[in-house]
This record gives C-alpha cells, structure tokens and sequence, in this order.
C-alpha cells in the first residue's frame, strides 16, 4: 500500500499505548505523516493547523469524546473539513453506540482489540468507496446506508432516489 505515503492521518486516542499499535500498524501499512492527540480538543487544534486527509479516533475519551469530536469536525461553523473521513475505535461494540457514532457522522467503525486488517480495510473503504454526504436539519456527514435494498417500497426521499422510484403509472 505503498500509495498511503501521502496521506496524513490524525490519530487520536487517550491511550498512548493504543496510539502506538495504530501508527506502527499504519506506518508498516506506507503511511509517513501521522499526528496524534491525546483527546478530541487537542485533535481539534491539529486540524486547525495541519492538512490531515483522515482521523481515526477512540469512543470513549476525556474531556471531549470521538463523538463529540465528529460532530464538531461535521457541524462547527470554524470547522476546517466537514467532509474529512473518520474513522471511529471502540472497545465497545454495543448497536446503541455504533449508532451513535454512525449518527454523529463517522464515516467507517472498527472495533477493539485492532488489526492491521481491519484499520486497513477501512481506510480502503473511505478511500477507493467514498459515501456521498447527506444533509438535513439534523444530521450531516456520510450516508448512512450501506447499500440499495431492491425491494424496498417506503418513500424516496433524497434527490439522488428519484431515479429508483418505482413507475407509478404501470400500475
């Protein structure tokens, strides 16, 4: 993957020993210009100063949380890349706080204990698969939904739907 040479990557975890098995893993992986931070405030303050092409960040961190971080790199008026892909760490796999993550914005989930497979797989994911982003009066960050369900008959509510509609005026 010696195409991620240029990529910089904000690490940002309050586990130092955490943050060094995903730098070893992505700078084993290519990866040259990682930053790291200790919580999401002090992440924060390396976007404002530095072009960072991704984040990874932990869950559970204090005073600022990952996903009180991705709202703000989402949402904040100052925010330096409300498209910037986030890619989010947990120990925790509970489906409420994947939602809440995913509900926050963050673009990829990668569960604890690590691996080198899984950390690259999602930065291929938010590389090579970009979601398109979805605003609305609450929520703004990448589409949540992972694929087309064929069958479905709910409502088309997005403009890029309109083309999936079923033809009303065969029936």
């Amino acid at each position: 993957m010696s195409s991620l040479q240029a990529l910089q990557v904000l690490l940002v975890d309050d586990n130092q020993h955490m943050r060094a098995i995903t730098s070893a893993v992505l700078q084993s992986a290519g990866v040259r210009k990682v930053r790291e931070a200790g919580d999401g405030a002090a992440g924060l303050e390396i976007l404002r100063e530095h072009a960072i092409d991704l984040a990874i960040v932990d869950f559970n961190m204090f005073p600022l949380d990952g996903v009180e971080f991705t709202r703000l790199v989402r949402n904040s008026p100052d925010t330096a890349n409300p498209y910037l892909p986030i890619i989010m760490m947990t120990g925790h796999s509970e489906k409420s706080r994947v939602y809440e993550a995913r509900d926050a914005g963050v673009t990829e989930f990668v569960v604890k204990p690590i691996t080198a497979k899984a950390i690259l797989d999602r930065i291929q994911s938010v590389i090579f698969q970009p979601r398109p982003f979805v605003k609305t009066e609450s929520y703004f960050g990448p589409d949540r939904r992972r694929r087309d369900l064929p069958g479905y008959k709910g409502p088309m509510r997005r403009a890029g739907d309109q083309s999936r509609a079923p033809d009303s005026s065969a029936a």
